[in-house]
């Protein structure tokens, strides 16, 4: 997983405003098999290693529904380190009758979706070896096609389901977004990131390192659609992890030229992007 390491910059971990903190608990837990890290009375860490929070949920006071037709969020994909791994997560969820969204070949990875009833979409996943990914004048090639589930099956099932494995990490954030050039600038010029698919004018998927994807951005929702309210429950943030100083100098200063906004709290810089997504930049 040496994409998701310096000198690459990626997203490690995702803050969600939640409806109910423990019907939440209940389903990032037993269902998605992540750990309480650290818990309050509205708000709880969840980490999947014991030390790092990935998830970071969060019931403010008056928190309403999920909005519709808003950017933010689209899914967040959790990445798990092997197939097989990801073979007995497919079977505890068969397991348990929770309902699968999707369950797809990407050929870069093997992908199952499923959905929070906070209207949440989350991907977990396994990467295909990155020697056996295409690229094309400098697109990864990717599609798709039906998982081959069986053989997935036969993977996972002589194990016991025991969460998700502690390298489970965050692979990658998807979100909507109001105009897909502004938050291409956005990431490529002022980020840092690197264009390695474009699907038409609707989405396109950005990394460093020549990942597949840490970041896709579609305009599935509509273009110029608004930024939900504060206290919609979806995204509130994400995490950008830098590898050093000099590089998260360098950004700031490249953000400050492009007019962007930047809030320092407790040592750490926030920022959001043309479409109202809150960014938080912080060094590994």
């Amino acid at each position: 997983m040496t994409f998701h390491q310096p000198p690459n910059i990626f997203a490690a971990s995702i803050n969600l405003i939640v409806e109910d903190i423990e019907k939440s608990i209940v389903f990032y837990q037993g269902i998605l098999g992540l750990k309480i890290l650290q818990q309050f009375e509205q708000k709880v860490l969840l980490t999947a290693d014991g030390y790092q929070p990935l998830l970071t949920l969060e019931q403010p006071e008056g928190v309403l529904p999920k909005e519709s037709r808003r950017t933010g969020l689209y899914h967040f994909a959790l990445l798990l380190p092997n197939r097989s791994e990801l073979g007995v997560f497919l079977y505890h969820l068969l397991r348990t009758g929770y309902p699968i969204q999707g369950a797809s070949y990407h050929l870069v990875s093997e992908a199952i979706y499923l959905q929070y009833p906070d209207g949440n979409g989350i991907e977990v996943y396994a990467d295909r070896p990155s020697e056996e990914w295409e690229w094309t004048e400098g697109q990864v090639v990717m599609a798709t096609e039906p998982i081959q589930a069986q053989d997935l099956l036969a993977q996972g099932k002589e194990k016991e389901w025991l969460g998700l494995p502690k390298d489970t990490i965050m692979g990658h954030i998807h979100l909507h977004v109001a105009n897909l050039k502004d938050a291409g600038d956005f990431y490529v010029s002022g980020l840092g990131f690197n264009i390695v698919q474009k699907l038409s004018n609707h989405a396109l998927f950005i990394s460093t390192g020549e990942y597949h994807h840490h970041i896709g951005l579609n305009i599935w929702n509509g273009e110029g659609i608004p930024a939900p309210s504060k206290k919609s429950a979806g995204l509130h943030y994400f995490t950008i992890v830098l590898s050093d100083k000099e590089t998260l100098n360098h950004i700031i200063s490249t953000l400050s030229s492009m007019k962007v906004k930047i809030q320092e709290e407790n040592k750490a810089y926030f920022v959001h992007d043309p479409s109202g997504n809150l960014i938080q930049l912080k060094v590994h």
